[in-house]
């Protein structure tokens, strides 16, 4: 009697408890580290900014000066950002930029609109016709960030917004993990590469530029070994030649229990299989495992072991079942390895509502292909078939429908965004 089909939280705990990051981290300049893991946590050692400074172009005054909502006062000198002017003297006024340091003195900027320049045979003066409040248009010292703060965390994904960050304490070097070596092959004798004549019964291997595409994205180094003829001895060859240099092996296609299925045997004769098959829909033949290595491999496996197995993900083959399961396991899985925590590598969902009615419930979770619309509701793609790799082009996300529930119009759903899942 088989055992009953893992649920898809089940199938994604048993993925991020095995999932043991890499060990070997190196030192990269900020300005190439957009994308990585960070290993080490970033601490400022300066205030940011490091003086008070203008938020706008206008004047530097002392705010008593300007207490009556009507001054005249003489501009003493132009401070430009990047220079330093000299103390303010009381009655008299700063032209400052945005940006530039305030004088000593001075406690308040005021913005050029509200201003009037007048020059006089004395000199240049500033009529300001506003009253403003002490500390007024100004961004004091250590306002962003403290000295001695941690500003980033060890795990975090790298964006630009965290690279513009680190440099903003001048942090010209960030140490990171380093990058996740995956191998990828395809199986199926009915596959041919696009540019090539299609034989009859023959179909283009779509997954292999999807599941590239997916890793890419990730920032993975990849080793395609291509399209593997449909026998057990060149699957398990394969197997043993992506497993001595790699940490993950991501295959598609032949994890069914076909006749002409020979990678699940393959990866049980190699290694073992941990998981296998999902209550979800589409996308339930999907493996888990590891692939031995040779004990003298020279490179490191998933947990930086030199002798340890390879990972092994085995995907569906039908092109949306590929999809659909990588951005809910390979995804996480990845970025768990990568050195990001297992609480912030799972897919984020948000309730929205659906303007579409799903009358009939499947006992497995199902993952619908939708798309926002003008309304703030959600539209579904009208086939929603395994194969139909339009689907993923027209939507924006999926529904992760919970299994035996029906949808009608108006009820609130959960939503994936793909612009979540594919960053």
């Amino acid at each position: 009697m088989r055992p009953p089909l893992l649920s898809v939280a089940q199938a994604l705990e048993i993925l991020l408890k095995a999932a043991a990051p890499v060990s070997e981290v190196e030192e990269l300049p900020t300005l190439d580290a957009c994308g990585r893991v960070l290993a080490a946590a970033v601490q400022s050692q300066i205030n940011v900014p490091g003086m008070d400074n203008s938020q706008m172009d206008g004047y530097a005054v002392r705010a008593a000066d300007c207490a009556g909502g009507e001054a005249k006062l003489k501009v003493s000198q132009r401070i430009p950002a990047g220079h330093v002017g000299t103390p303010l003297q009381a009655g008299t006024a700063a032209r400052i930029f945005t940006g530039a340091m305030m004088p000593q003195g001075a406690d308040a900027a005021v913005m050029q609109e509200v201003c009037e320049a007048v020059r006089e045979a004395d000199g240049d003066y500033v009529i300001v016709r506003h009253a403003p409040a002490s500390g007024e248009w100004v961004r004091h010292i250590g306002e962003d960030i403290r000295a001695g703060s941690t500003i980033l965390h060890a795990g975090t994904r790298l964006r630009p917004q965290e690279l513009g960050l680190a440099a903003s304490i001048g942090q010209a070097t960030l140490s990171v993990r380093r990058k996740l070596r995956v191998a990828v092959f395809f199986t199926g004798d009915e596959l041919s590469m696009p540019g090539e004549p299609l034989k009859p019964g023959a179909i283009y291997n779509s997954n292999r530029f999807l599941l590239r595409g997916l890793l890419q994205k990730l920032g993975c180094e990849i080793s395609d070994f291509g399209i593997v003829p449909d026998q057990l001895a060149a699957t398990r060859q394969t197997l043993r030649a992506a497993a001595a240099a790699h940490d993950l092996i991501i295959t598609s296609g032949g994890v069914s229990v076909g006749e002409e299925d020979h990678v699940k045997p393959a990866v049980e004769a190699e290694g073992r299989l941990n998981m296998w098959q999902i209550a979800m829909k589409p996308g339930k033949p999907l493996a888990f495992g590891e692939v031995d290595r040779a004990v003298d491999s020279s490179k490191g496996g998933g947990s930086g072991s030199s002798n340890g197995p390879a990972f092994f993900i085995g995907l569906p083959g039908n092109p949306v079942s590929s999809f659909v399961t990588f951005l809910m396991f390979v995804r996480p899985f990845i970025l768990r390895l990568q050195g990001m925590d297992a609480a912030a590598v799972a897919p984020q969902v948000t309730a929205m509502r659906a303007d579409f009615n799903w009358p009939k419930a499947d006992k497995r979770q199902e993952f619908l292909r939708v798309r926002r619309n003008a309304e703030g509701g959600l539209d579904l793609f009208p086939s929603q078939g395994s194969n139909v790799l339009t689907s993923t082009v027209w939507a924006d996300g999926l529904v992760d429908n919970p299994p035996g529930q029906t949808i009608a119009a108006g009820d609130m759903v959960r939503f994936i965004s793909f612009s979540d899942v594919l960053s």
